[in-house]
């Protein structure tokens, strides 16, 4: 399998000029540092002691600045490599000064790369993060005997069912992790069935966030005019859920009559559609491409754009996350909630059951099944708004879970320069 596997990434590195090529025209590649892939560092290694992690996108860089912020206070850490994969986290980095950190595009995960990166880097431990499950680069970070460590990680059943059908497979890339946190008690006992050698409890990182309101400013004039208006949003919806919340905005604006509803699909592919959809319903709905100036009129406010719906939590307190009703397995509720928002959710969030269980428990997040449970529930939020020292609870948990992963990751670390 794992030849097999090798033969998919050499052709991958065939073709990959041409991918290149368009991603740049696409502007999902940085035209001066898509060499980075191919092993061709932009940025020095200093002599020392490094650690490096490793994150798909945004999602996962956000997560462990914090760390890495508590991490740089450490004398004997010399420098720290963040790689992540796509151009949206590399902008994100750079809104940030670090000054032992630096960042580089994750390589394509060939043997030859592999070797060429780690000949460079040199790392003392290595760390990935959630489900960044690379098997060549793991084989030879465990030939160069570095120890590598999976953070806040997450399994899901479906994932952990393809693991399952190549077992020998999978055996070979998971015995190559040294430990690993689980952000769930799910991941817990998958990571333990597909025989990773060591797994510890702290919990999910993403409790403590304090990074995302430097990315969440909104248009003036945007916030002028929701201003009077009563607010609520939909995020990540998918099929059948968008017209699910618009018919829930038609009960609820005969109490509300200034009352806005924002739509943030997870697929803007899908536009046309729930454009087509919501318009059935007579309701006026204004596009966020379309940079509006005055909203006196709109019911159904959809954001046609990516990369910008953390900004939209900021603009309402009342946050339904989709992929929950019509969808399955739902969407990660601790965005909003980090925000300040209240969450609804649908039954089917199996793939966040006790993140949803905890915010459940905390009185942040509450569940809906459709229509008129939606309503009821964003009527009694508008009247009733949350109690803010819910909030705070998230923050104390999130901290500690913060101070353990420090403590963990510190621990590690200084066991390895020991042996040196």
């Amino acid at each position: 399998m794992f030849f097999l596997y090798q033969i998919i990434i050499t052709l991958t590195l065939i073709f990959s000029p041409l991918i290149i090529f368009f991603r740049i025209l696409k502007k999902k590649e940085d035209k001066k540092r898509y060499k980075e892939k191919f092993c061709f560092p932009s940025k020095k290694r200093i002599s020392g002691n490094l650690i490096w992690f490793h994150g798909s996108s945004v999602g996962e860089l956000l997560s462990i600045l914090p760390l890495v912020q508590e991490l740089e206070k450490n004398k004997s850490i010399n420098q720290i490599l963040i790689t992540t994969s796509t151009l949206s986290s590399a902008q994100i980095f750079k809104k940030f000064n670090f000054k032992k950190t630096v960042h580089q595009f994750f390589p394509i995960d060939s043997i030859f790369f592999s070797y060429k990166f780690l000949n460079y880097w040199k790392p003392t431990i290595a760390i990935f993060i959630e489900s960044e499950i690379w098997p060549s680069i793991f084989k030879i970070i465990n030939k160069k005997k570095i120890p590598l460590t999976l953070l806040n990680a997450r399994i899901t059943k479906k994932t952990f069912d393809k693991w399952r059908g190549v077992k020998k497979f999978s055996n070979s890339v998971f015995q190559n992790i040294s430990i690993a946190y689980p952000q769930n008690e799910e991941t817990f006992n998958y990571l333990k069935k597909l025989n990773v050698s060591k797994v510890k409890k702290i919990g999910n990182l993403k409790f403590f966030n304090n990074q995302q309101s430097k990315f969440t400013k909104l248009d003036k004039i945007f916030l002028k005019n929701i201003n009077p208006k009563k607010v609520w949003c939909a995020s990540s919806t998918h099929p059948g859920e968008e017209i699910i919340c618009a018919n829930t905005h038609i009960k609820l604006k005969k109490k509300y009559k200034n009352l806005l509803t924002i739509i943030i699909p997870r697929h803007i592919h899908r536009v046309s559609k729930i454009v087509d959809e919501i318009k059935g319903l007579d309701l006026n709905i204004v596009l966020h491409s379309s940079k509006p100036k005055k909203l006196n009129n709109t019911d159904i406010y959809l954001v046609d754009t990516y990369g910008e719906t953390k900004k939209f939590y900021q603009s309402s307190n009342i946050v339904f996350m989709g992929k929950s009703i019509s969808g399955n397995g739902g969407q990660n509720p601790l965005e909003p909630t980090n925000l300040g928002s209240t969450v609804l959710y649908g039954p089917h969030v199996d793939n966040f059951k006790d993140t949803y269980k905890l915010l459940n428990k905390l009185k942040i997040a509450y569940k809906v099944n459709g229509v008129k449970s939606l309503t009821q529930s964003i009527d009694k939020l508008i009247t009733n708004p949350n109690n803010k020292k819910n909030y705070l609870k998230i923050a104390k948990i999130g901290k500690k879970i913060l101070n353990e992963t420090k403590d963990e990751i510190n621990s590690l670390f200084n066991n390895e320069i020991k042996k040196t």
